[in-house]
């Protein structure tokens, strides 16, 4: 009797740990996002890394799914905010897409890892963001 209770109790620590993690991000709290590498497109095809600065784009993302905004942190000085007009579950990706001073973005926020890439673009010029979120 005592082999057989440790066996199913093996068993189920076994079934347990093959149950997928929860994901992290899920849309359901707000998420503070930091951008660490951006890339210059233009329309010849050409891309190159700048600096955030250069991009004149905030380092630090505020994503606020409640209101159905983002917006920069306080720190930045850049005090616009974008209206979230579309938001979806994919795959496991969060999917952010709005638009703003011409220039239409979206983010792409893997669930799990919180890492994130994101474009920016107008008619002249792309931008590629790389970074990660977190819970804020």
């Amino acid at each position: 009797m005592y082999k057989t209770a440790v066996f199913i109790f093996a068993l189920c620590l076994c079934l347990l740990s093959n149950q997928p993690v929860a994901a992290q991000h899920d849309g359901s709290d707000p998420l503070l996002c930091a951008v660490v590498q951006v890339f210059e497109c233009e329309a010849n095809g050409e891309c190159n890394p700048v600096s955030i600065e250069t991009a004149v784009l905030p380092r630090f993302i505020n994503v606020n799914f409640e209101k159905q905004e983002i917006s920069a942190t306080e720190e930045s000085g850049i005090t616009d905010v974008s209206a979230i007009r579309n938001f979806e579950r994919i795959d496991g990706r969060l999917i952010l897409q709005g638009a703003e001073n011409g220039r239409g973005w979206t983010i792409v926020v893997l669930e799990e890892t919180g890492n994130m890439s994101a474009t920016v673009s107008d008619e002249d010029v792309g931008f590629v963001l790389f970074g990660a979120c977190r819970k804020n």
